[in-house]
């Protein structure tokens, strides 16, 4: 067991680096694991997570506007980005499904803005090759293609 004072100043340190900028479960516990014990570092995820520092599902709304504002991804290159931050497919599924029409269109726009950045570089079939590496579905580069014409 553990001291109220050593949990208060690991949780602490946990703190600081959640509010520094905002971390999945699985990203805190994997920057202080070895470092906190670990019976210790599951209360304090726990007692972050209940009291509302920690919410994966939170986080997956807020870095998919990130990414969706910053960047030309397709959906499956967010979602691995989300599986990399330790997001449960659970979750990651259930923001798909609520969001889906969303995703798509931000998918078709991310890839009229590869074409026309590509146009000049590269031939058509090239592009739709490198938009299918990408992630990018055939029915979206498709639609995102007959905008170009």
């Amino acid at each position: 067991m553990y001291t109220i004072e050593e949990f208060d100043k690991e949780k602490t340190k946990v703190v600081k680096y959640i509010v520094y900028k905002k971390r999945t479960e699985k990203e805190v516990y994997r920057k202080f694991q070895g470092s906190i014990p670990e019976n210790m570092l599951e209360d304090i995820i726990e007692y972050l997570k209940e009291n509302g520092y920690i919410q994966d599902k939170e986080y997956i709304a807020k870095a998919v506007q990130e990414y969706m504002l910053l960047q030309t991804l397709s959906q499956k290159e967010i979602e691995y980005k989300l599986y990399a931050k330790g997001i449960s497919r659970d979750d990651i599924e259930e923001y798909w499904n609520l969001h889906q029409e969303e995703l798509q269109e931000y998918e078709i726009h991310s890839a009229k803005k590869i074409f026309q950045k590509k146009a000049n570089i590269m031939e058509e079939k090239d592009i739709v090759q490198y938009l299918l590496k990408k992630g990018y579905t055939r029915e979206n580069i498709q639609e995102a293609q007959e905008s170009q014409e």
